[in-house]
């Protein structure tokens, strides 16, 4: 059959559902890593996860995928029904990772355009060991298992031969309405119900090469006949509803009504939960005529259309008499091109450019104009912009749920090659960011957490010598502040030892020479760790010394605005939180100028505005300024003079305090003048003005000016 058809059309089809398979394959296995072994739940969905993954991949004629997939399959099937006792769990573990990483790496390449031309043969040979060792010693018993392990069916057709264990099933699988290829996950199912089917007819009958079946199946469902030696909760276990499956209707009937097709008495129950009582009643008391009637058409000679089933051909389903097509219900989820979205949001941007333009025309601003009408339109047409704005950044929040798994996988296998033992924990990983930021923080996060294992966990034997728990902790976390998003990778290990840092940075010419090295802060001197080429480590392994990790992290931060903390405590571990936006697209922002330049700060990082009178001031020996709000003093910058700027205003009390807060730390900016809150498409910079300390982007103003927008961290640092 794989010669009739073109499998191009459901490739990308394929390779979302399979992702999605995985993800959540790889996900079952790190959470049950370190217990004893996998209990029947996980067994039962990993077991069914590769049976789809073997299924799907057959049809697509990806034989490599099959063949690891079904071997894999049969360990599951193995310890799903034996029950063995001794099983290596963290064998299996890896084993299962190791399928997964294969197919993750076959669908990548099937994915840029190029061939699936993996080879399986050793894993399917490991996995052939593994079940041969959890099996030995089960004698008869064991045979008789084995002999039940699945195989590929040689044909499709199966000759349909009833026996007293067979059951007949009529269903009937109504689709969501907007699910893409409805014929490719119709004969996804047939495909997978003829592994266990005595006979199989279904409707439409040509769901491959006929591609508008798949509107026919959209429309009125798809319909199937099935004769086998199970019960209808086995059956439930192959077709189960889902993102793409609304209803699944099972039915069964008896010899008789299997051959009269779906037009046979009793082949659908349905109860009907729509209709009030006294509908349901007044039909209750037209039944019996309707049935008489009903057995007086019974008797006519069968019409063209009533699909009664005698004979089969092989290979091929009969049509069976069609069911009123059913109410469709609109689905709760589509699936959209992250191009498309991305496009979206670059409009959405400069909808908002176009919106300052319109409400901040000069035009408008004569003496004596009344606009009333035109200020309520305006509004309106503001708040509808807000909305939509809201709207299109929420679709593309995604929680950081994926990229924190990934992360759990690293310290398992990092660990197990290390001979390490170490535990896992993860919080806040519910925390959304858009799109474009996981995609830049994966990498990162993959180093840091890679150092913590190697760098900052011990040994056991270095943790029993330093009194320490023999298990290592990495703990991964997230939350939300300020408009930015903190990821901490903490781990309990030996943390960072100044003076080795130091000696290197001396080695390596990078402290400054006017500076004593008791002057530099443990902040500072842990920095050093994130420069190019610098490294610790005295040997090169496969995880860390060559230097280059660390820069990765910072320049790969640094691209999205964001910035790297460090914190150490020698002999109990070390923190690494890294500091981004929330979203790189638009921003509330306050507008502000000094001299003949415009600022922008998010409004997150300002706390209030504060007008200044002179004896407010304080003035340090050294130059610095302090003002004292309510009791507390804050340091004051200047921002004409932070940047050099001309014509700026130097009187403070012609210009005013905007305070800012990070951390609960507090700074008092002097400016010129507040122009007011603006809703601020965020645009990069060039690669030379990211050197200058406090600035992270610019945007522009509705009058076409440039005003670049304000790093509040940079700043307080």
């Amino acid at each position: 059959m794989a010669e009739e058809f073109n499998t191009q059309g459901m490739l990308d089809m394929y390779l979302f559902e399979n992702g999605q398979l995985l993800e959540r394959l790889q996900e079952i296995v790190l959470e049950q890593k370190d217990a004893e072994c996998f209990d029947e739940e996980s067994i039962n969905e990993i077991f069914r996860t590769m049976h789809t993954i073997k299924g799907s991949s057959g049809v697509m004629m990806f034989d490599e995928i099959t063949k690891v997939s079904h071997k894999l399959e049969d360990v599951f099937y193995y310890l799903r029904e034996s029950h063995p006792q001794k099983v290596p769990h963290l064998k299996l573990v890896e084993h299962v990772l190791e399928v997964a990483d294969f197919i993750t790496d076959e669908m990548e390449k099937i994915q840029n355009g190029e061939n699936a031309d993996g080879d399986a043969g050793k894993l399917v040979a490991e996995l052939d060991s593994f079940l041969t060792q959890i099996k030995s010693g089960k004698g008869e018993k064991e045979k008789k298992i084995q002999e039940n392990v699945h195989e590929e069916p040689q044909q499709f057709y199966i000759a349909p031969m009833a026996t007293s264990a067979s059951h007949f099933y009529k269903i009937y699988l109504t689709f969501y309405p907007d699910v893409q290829l409805a014929n490719v996950h119709a004969y996804k199912i047939v495909y997978a119900l003829k592994e266990i089917a005595e006979d199989l007819l279904y409707y439409p009958e040509d769901i491959i090469s006929d591609e508008s079946s798949a509107q026919e199946i959209l429309e009125n469902g798809f319909k199937i006949l099935l004769q086998a030696q199970c019960s209808e909760a086995e059956l439930r276990e192959i077709i189960k509803e889902g993102y793409e499956l609304k209803k699944v209707d099972i039915y069964e009937c008896t010899a008789k009504e299997y051959q009269q097709g779906f037009d046979s008495i009793g082949s659908e129950i349905r109860i009907d939960l729509e209709s009030s009582v006294e509908e349901i009643e007044a039909r209750t008391d037209t039944a019996a005529s309707e049935e008489e009637n009903k057995q007086e058409e019974d008797k006519k000679p069968i019409a063209p259309g009533d699909f009664v089933i005698a004979s089969k051909e092989p290979g091929k389903g009969k049509k069976l008499a069609k069911d009123k097509p059913k109410k469709q219900e609109k689905a709760a989820f589509i699936s959209v091109d992250v191009h498309k979205m991305d496009m979206l949001m670059d409009l959405i941007g400069e909808l908002v450019i176009s919106e300052s333009v319109v409400l901040q025309n000069p035009d408008l601003k004569v003496e004596g104009l009344k606009l009333d009408n035109f200020n309520k339109a305006a509004a309106q047409m503001s708040k509808i912009s807000t909305d939509l704005q809201n709207v299109i950044m929420s679709m593309r929040m995604m929680p950081l749920t994926n990229t924190f798994q990934k992360m759990n996988r690293i310290v398992f296998d990092v660990s197990r090659k290390l001979g390490k033992d170490i535990e896992f924990e993860m919080s806040g990983e519910n925390t959304e960011v858009d799109k474009n930021i996981i995609e830049h923080i994966s990498d990162p996060l993959m180093h840091l957490v890679r150092n913590a294992v190697d760098h900052g966990i011990e040994t056991v034997k270095e943790r029993k010598a330093s009194g320490k728990t023999e298990k290592g902790k990495v703990t991964l976390w997230a939350k939300t502040e300020s408009g930015k998003v903190w990821i901490g990778v903490q781990d309990n290990g030996k943390g960072l030892e100044r003076d080795k840092i130091l000696a290197k940075a001396k080695k390596q010419g990078l402290l400054d020479p006017r500076r004593e090295e008791k002057s530099y802060s443990d902040k500072e001197v842990y920095q050093f760790i994130t420069l190019p080429g610098f490294s610790t480590n005295e040997t090169v392994t496969e995880y860390s010394g060559r230097g280059v990790g660390m820069d990765v992290v910072v320049s790969n931060i640094q691209a999205i605005g964001g910035a790297l903390e460090i914190e150490s405590t020698p002999g109990q571990g070390s923190l690494m939180v890294l500091k981004i936006p929330l979203t790189l697209s638009i921003i509330d922002g306050i507008v502000m100028e000094v001299g003949h330049s415009y600022f922008v700060i998010e409004t997150g990082a300002v706390k209030e505005f504060v007008g200044v009178r002179g004896n407010m001031l304080i003035h340090e020996p050294s130059g610095e300024e302090f003002v004292m709000i309510r009791g507390e003093c804050y340091p004051v910058l200047r921002l004409g003079e932070w940047y050099h700027l001309d014509g700026y205003e130097a009187d403070m009390e012609d210009g005013m305090l905007v305070l800012i807060e990070v951390e609960k730390q507090i700074v008092c900016l002097f400016v010129d003048r507040l122009i007011g809150k603006q809703e601020i498409v965020v645009k990069p910079i060039p690669d030379y003005i990211k050197k200058v300390k406090g600035l992270s982007g610019c945007t522009q103003l509705g009058d076409g000016s440039i005003a670049l927008i304000l790093d509040a961290s940079g700043l307080i640092e």
